[in-house]
């Protein structure tokens, strides 16, 4: 477990913390391109994406120092079970994907972003002040401008419907794990861990689907472990270290904007001026959210 650090150093480290939560959700927001471009079944490519960072992850945890690879015996415990959650929650999404509208999946897979929020506001037991609930309304509004004109709900989308909102429940529960275990312990240490539990659970599901597994074309599966593994997840843990959870569950709603803005400019999917109010409010949702006692954040 990493020595605690003192005062000074927390709050030189915590300075980064919101800009990475940006970056995280940028990088986050490639994952479903990549996987669109794979050329292995979705559940298959989430599998990969989680091997093929495993090597990266741990030598980006060793470089930490020794003294950050050994946690207690319970937050060992508590970090495998984030990793079933998200192994879960890959699963869930992937399968999901490609049976329901890319909107839908994308509305219901964000159930996360809200119940992750509202797990912060219990954790502080108080209830959202002006700022914060003004914050939140004006992300919810955004991403549902942004997914109303695709979203699309009938009988032929529930099964994946149904797997795309399980996927968000699976995450919500990854996300507070993970913030339970960032009290103790390094980001790198809780993520290599977290992704070395996921990753056998997720190629047994991928046999079981009967999916194809071996690529042919390693390059869309290496960019998905090095964006949406290495450097989104890692970003997004390290953040989490520092911001509480209700900056951070609505600042994952900016992946359906940044999602939207590559469908426009990789596949020429429409991008309507409702879309862009929708991004617009989301922004102004970010800004907001870190108006009221920036200066106690880090925490």
């Amino acid at each position: 477990m990493h020595q605690r650090a003192l005062p000074s150093q927390i709050t030189r480290a915590g300075r980064y913390a919101f800009p990475a939560l940006i970056l995280s959700n940028i990088f986050l927001a490639l994952g479903p391109w990549m996987v669109r471009l794979a050329d292995v079944g979705p559940v298959a490519a989430g599998f990969w994406r989680l091997a093929l960072a495993i090597p990266f992850l741990l030598l980006l945890m060793r470089a930490g120092g020794k003294s950050q690879v050994r946690p207690d015996r319970a937050i060992l415990i508590l970090i495998v079970i984030s990793g079933l959650f998200f192994a879960g929650d890959l699963a869930a999404w992937h399968y999901g994907i490609v049976r329901t509208k890319l909107a839908n999946a994308t509305l219901f897979g964000n159930c996360s972003s809200f119940l992750f929020a509202i797990y912060g506001f219990i954790v502080m037991r108080a209830l959202p002040r002006p700022m914060q609930a003004a914050a939140f309304a004006l992300a919810a509004v955004g991403t549902a401008l942004m997914l109303g004109g695709s979203y699309e709900l009938s009988a032929r989308n529930f099964a994946g419907d149904l797997f795309a909102l399980l996927a968000g429940f699976f995450y919500a529960l990854y996300l507070i794990v993970i913030d339970r275990a960032r009290k103790t312990l390094a980001p790198m240490p809780v993520l290599a861990l977290a992704t070395t539990a996921a990753t056998l659970p997720l190629l047994l599901f991928a046999l079981l689907l009967g999916e194809t597994v071996m690529p042919t074309d390693w390059t869309p599966l290496v960019l998905l472990a090095l964006g949406s593994q290495v450097a989104g997840q890692g970003l997004l843990v390290y953040a989490m270290g520092y911001l509480n959870p209700v900056v951070v569950g609505i600042t994952l709603l900016m992946q359906p904007a940044v999602t939207a803005l590559i469908g426009w400019l990789a596949y020429d999917e429409g991008f309507s001026a409702t879309d862009l109010v929708g991004a617009l409010l989301i922004c102004v949702a970010l800004v907001l959210i870190r108006l009221p006692g920036r200066a106690a954040e880090p925490a």
